[in-house]
């Protein structure tokens, strides 16, 4: 002790202690005492100790082990109770399944004016097989977005022969669409993009996407598959034979990474080694040759006089109609497209 009253501190006491014990060691020669130990003090606790403690006397909070299956979440990420569940997941579109016996299986058959004009051939190819029926509901002048739901702009196509509302109504295993790729000087739907621009070609290729999307929508209301999409190819244009080339070339691709097919149609109308170099008359076919005034010199016409892009070889009228006379065109056109409907409903 000190002073009278006032405690001494526990470092001198031990100190003191300690003292002791080494001067009876001194004294008496025994070395296997032992100095006493520190006896372990309580950490101080609360935000006051913690605090006034120094930057190497603090202690150390535990920390939570590092995450083995991944990078932690953001700091301003909320807690796991706090994450919303996920989505739930459409369900999965019927499988496909045979038509019963004795029931055709149903086609669309939708498009612009070569599809108006073939639209009677096609069906006869197609039915020809037995196994199907087509359902046709072209309009001259139209492209994609004709066929849309939900677009604001005036539309060659009223609401009940848009696509999806075919789809429903006939249920069909087969679409196939017939788009030559009108514009600005046809359908107004298109918005004055001009034929062949970048404009064109990326609106074209949204208008692919939102039309077979709406397709599948329709049949997974309908509650049956998702019908296959036939894109047709086409042919030489007259004008700009870089045009169609491209047209097709994204038909291709949209129809690839959708599981879907195309119909080269487009070949069977084109001059051999020239798929994409616009002839009025090509080497006859063997069919060609077996019917008397389809073949002259070695030649069968594919388009009149007067129309380098139809292939009805009857005069143009001012309504448009499926073509009344037999032309070489449309009979090469529909039985490519005929054949490649006829390996999906067999």
């Amino acid at each position: 002790m000190g002073r009278r009253g006032v405690p001494q501190p526990a470092g001198a006491r031990r100190y003191g202690a300690a003292l002791v014990v080494l001067v009876l060691l001194w004294v008496t020669g025994c070395t296997e005492a032992a100095v006493p130990m520190d006896q372990p003090v309580a950490a101080p606790q609360g935000p006051a100790a913690a605090a006034a403690a120094g930057p190497d006397t603090t202690p150390e909070l535990p920390r939570a082990p590092a995450a083995a299956d991944g990078p932690r979440p953001p700091r301003d990420s909320p807690p796991p109770a706090t994450q919303p569940p996920p989505a739930p997941q459409s369900p999965p579109p019927p499988p496909e399944r045979p038509a019963p016996a004795g029931e055709k299986a149903a086609v669309l058959y939708l498009g612009d004016s070569l599809a108006m004009e073939s639209q009677v051939a096609l069906g006869e190819h197609v039915s020809a097989g037995g196994r199907a029926s087509v359902h046709s509901a072209p309009y001259s002048g139209t492209t994609l977005c004709d066929y849309l739901t939900g677009r604001a702009t005036r539309s060659l196509v009223p609401p009940r022969d848009k696509a999806a509302a075919l789809v429903a109504t006939h249920r069909p295993r087969v679409v196939v669409l017939q788009f030559w790729g009108n514009s600005w000087g046809f359908t107004p739907c298109m918005d004055g993009i001009p034929q062949g621009s970048d404009r064109y070609y990326a609106r074209y290729a949204q208008d692919a996407e939102a039309l077979t999307a709406q397709i599948a929508l329709a049949a997974r209301n309908a509650g049956i598959p998702r019908p296959r999409l036939v894109w047709v190819l086409q042919g030489p244009d007259a004008f700009s034979a870089d045009r169609t080339h491209r047209v097709n070339d994204l038909y291709r691709a949209h129809a690839s990474a959708t599981g879907d097919t195309v119909a080269d149609a487009g070949h069977e109308v084109s001059a051999p080694g020239a798929r994409y170099q616009w002839r009025q008359r090509v080497p006859c076919n063997a069919t060609e040759r077996s019917r008397p005034g389809q073949c002259r010199d070695g030649l069968t016409a594919l388009h009149r006089d007067d129309d380098p892009l139809h292939f009805c070889l009857a005069p143009t009228t001012p309504k448009a109609r499926p073509c009344p006379t037999a032309s070489p065109g449309i009979e090469r056109y529909t039985r490519t497209i005929a054949a490649v409907v006829d390996r999906y409903v067999r």
